[in-house]
């Protein structure tokens, strides 16, 4: 039996495979093996070629707008269970290893003005990645739901600090072998 994942995770990780970003899936039903810890367990272990590992917990997100212009309506909310888990693990992996919350947004909309954002196409659909860092999601997230224990960063705050899943994980016109990486 294989790796269960999410449709998102699934996209996502079709992108790091065509990226040739390395990466580790972990397994979720293997997570009873870590019950003992109660630690949420995340998505990938991510491996870029010249920065520090990620950990990663991937959120799919469904955007309905028509314009991603200053990323105005891209929702970024997690659990605080999802929060304290990457936290913990940082703690577990140490020096090193760094908590990411990947974003992943399909398009509701096929004609979205982009606005020059990369955008990934798979099986009929369009997605986009965003990256946030764990430690800017802690400093200034807030609160969402207190009966769902859900948080958020306010739209200022992810516009600042959300990046291109392509910069956190490939850097900017980082060249992958012998191809260099050109972008628009």
């Amino acid at each position: 039996m294989g790796i269960w994942l999410t449709n998102y995770e699934q996209v996502f990780e079709n992108w790091l495979v065509e990226n040739r970003v390395q990466y580790v899936v972990v397994d979720q039903h293997k997570r009873r093996l870590f019950a003992r810890s109660r630690i949420k367990s995340f998505d990938f272990l991510l491996y870029p070629a010249n920065s520090a590992p990620v950990i990663a917990e991937v959120k799919g997100r469904r955007f309905k707008g028509k314009s991603l212009a200053a990323l105005a309506g891209l929702e970024c909310w997690v659990t605080m269970e999802d929060v304290r888990g990457l936290i913990r693990w940082e703690r577990v992996f140490a020096d090193g290893f760094q908590g990411a919350f990947i974003f992943a947004y399909e398009f509701a909309n096929v004609d979205v003005e982009t606005d020059g954002r990369d955008v990934y196409d798979f099986q009929n659909s369009r997605y986009m990645f965003y990256a946030v860092r764990l430690n800017d999601y802690r400093e200034f997230m807030k609160v969402r739901s207190p009966k769902w224990q859900t948080v958020t960063l306010p739209a200022a705050k992810f516009r600042e600090f959300a990046i291109p899943v392509r910069e956190l994980l490939l850097g900017a016109g980082l060249a992958i072998g012998k191809e260099e990486v050109v972008y628009d």
